[in-house]
């Protein structure tokens, strides 16, 4: 097994001079006097703490890259030679009935009030990083065409530099996020929804009653944590002006702008940038449930809940409190997460990675509804970027996993768009574009598609990252479909964690799915004795 080491990674921009590591350290084995760098332990002896994050900020999505005892890729997907299930109500299978294109992979959830979506995938939170906020038209107009769910993370508002508040220090004009809602709501077609996040500073701030009351979003989400880190959100800032504003806020900001020997060492040069930072949150059974019913009384017809990698009790906290406040989804994202912002070494080792923690969770889910408990949609998160990790997921957690949280796999294609939007102005096409065309139409497969959509009076108004999410979309919606229909399930609601199997024994054990050898054996043995 190949666990990362620490004190040399691209995220960070360091590297050991030797091709010879210790393993336990990640130093090189011989630390020359007079070496010119760049590891970590270098680099951080004349940066210190900026060391602590992956970067360039605001330019990077960096994902943890430790290689973990089991991972999704430990499972496989079963396919069959016979039978059909899913097709609509009434259609016999057969060849002709049970082709892949008929697959539906449209899903749904919530508690009463239904969301539907084309594709079982929803974005991350997309909050008050820089490389979410440069790039939200492209992520919002992609998601809503492609008919799935973006979440507008947390800290939107606070860090707006034209907030408005009142003499309460309560929203009244937020730019920013009016900016996101509409971007999102003009090219809406009736599949997913935008819902925001809140955290402590949103909650101080009045977040909730300012999305309501000005644009009836139906849809909030409760943060008590993310795959990618054990504290509160981050960003960076590069100017002393704006970390003042910031902390007069109440945000954390470290080093702290106030201290004069911190504002001379800005203008010296050797600060040059401020983080921001959220509080912890804290939960409790009836501050939980209070806060849920207040949200509900000021109008919300979903509320949602975004849990991390903690352990098997916050997972038991989370489960069984959702289940009692009748919360519409709950995204538990495990580790080791990808962000625009979050410290690299805790993003490599801290909480329970994905797999673990998702097992766990459909154990809990089952003993809650053994007891009579009804449990609420699940959605799965944490390092899923292609077709067969979202099959995967559903499986593992059917009937409780609805749909499967995309961080970064979401966001690059958003990204990828809008750069060849900018390529295509610059007349500098890369050859690995240029091979497949040199205008818009020609590059984008599914450019016919979203015009179709959108009508050819807007479709020179969308940005191309957007165009670039729907192919992506497209490309997960029929990978599965093919997937699904060589696993003989029609529609998402029919997988179950029978069409998975364990590669290893160590997988079974963690995932109880059946390890391959053992897996259909009895049925392959009434086969056989029949």
């Amino acid at each position: 097994m190949n666990l990362q080491q620490p004190n040399g990674n691209d995220a960070t921009r360091s590297a050991n001079r030797s091709r010879n590591v210790v393993p336990s350290s990640g130093l090189c084995s011989r630390c020359i006097d007079g070496c010119k760098g760049n590891c970590e332990v270098f680099k951080a002896t004349f940066r210190g703490r900026e060391l602590i994050y992956p970067g360039p900020f605001g330019d990077v999505t960096a994902g943890g890259d430790k290689d973990y005892p089991v991972d999704y890729s430990h499972l496989n997907i079963h396919g069959y030679a016979l039978g059909a299930k899913g097709l609509p109500a009434g259609v016999e299978a057969n060849p002709d009935t049970a082709r892949f294109p008929n697959v539906s992979t449209e899903c749904e959830y919530g508690w009463d009030k239904k969301v539907k979506m084309t594709v079982p995938i929803f974005t991350g939170a997309l909050g008050s990083t820089e490389i979410a906020r440069k790039n939200w038209e492209h992520f919002a107009v992609g998601a809503a065409i492609s008919g799935v769910t973006i979440v507008c993370g947390e800290n939107v508002c606070g860090i707006d530099p034209k907030l408005v508040l009142d003499k309460n220090n309560k929203v009244v004009e937020a730019p920013d996020m009016d900016r996101r809602i509409a971007a999102y709501k003009k090219y809406y077609r009736g599949y997913g929804e935008i819902l925001i996040q809140m955290n402590v500073e949103d909650t101080r701030l009045g977040v909730a009653e300012y999305i309501i009351n000005k644009h009836g979003i139906e849809t909030i989400e409760l943060k008590w944590g993310q795959g990618a880190k054990c504290i509160g959100g981050e960003i960076k800032v590069a100017s002393l002006e704006r970390a003042l504003e910031l902390q007069k806020r109440g945000y954390i900001v470290t080093p702290d702008p106030s201290d004069p020997v911190n504002q001379k060492a800005f203008k010296d040069g050797a600060i040059k940038e401020f983080e921001r930072h959220s509080r912890l949150g804290f939960i409790d059974e009836e501050s939980f449930y209070a806060e849920v019913e207040r949200l509900r009384k000021l109008g919300f017809k979903r509320i949602t809940l975004k849990t991390g990698a903690y352990g098997l009790r916050e997972l038991a906290m989370a489960l069984k409190w959702s289940s009692n406040a009748k919360i519409d989804l709950l995204t538990i994202d495990g580790a080791s997460g990808g962000t625009g912002m979050s410290p690299w070494r805790m993003m490599e080792e801290w909480g329970m990675p994905s797999i673990y923690l998702h097992s766990a969770a459909y154990e809990f889910a089952e003993i809650l509804n053994a007891k009579g408990a009804r449990v609420p949609d699940l959605a799965f998160a944490g390092g899923f970027s292609s077709e067969d990790g979202v099959f995967k997921a559903l499986a593992l957690g059917a009937p409780y996993v609805k749909a499967v949280c995309m961080g970064r796999a979401l966001m690059i294609p958003g990204m990828v768009g809008k750069n060849i939007e900018q390529w295509m102005k610059d007349g500098d096409l890369p050859k690995t574009v240029s091979e497949f065309g040199t205008t818009k139409e020609e590059i984008f497969v599914c450019y016919e598609k979203v015009k179709d959509i959108v009508g050819a009076d807007e479709i020179d108004k969308i940005p191309l990252g957007a165009i670039g999410i729907y192919s992506y979309s497209d490309k997960i919606k029929v990978g599965l479909q093919q997937l699904m229909a060589g696993a003989r399930c029609f529609n998402t609601s029919v997988l179950s964690r029978k069409d998975l199997m364990s590669l290893t024994e160590e997988c079974a054990k963690v995932t109880k799915i059946p390890y391959l050898m053992d897996s259909y054996r009895e049925e392959a043995l009434q086969v056989l004795n029949g």
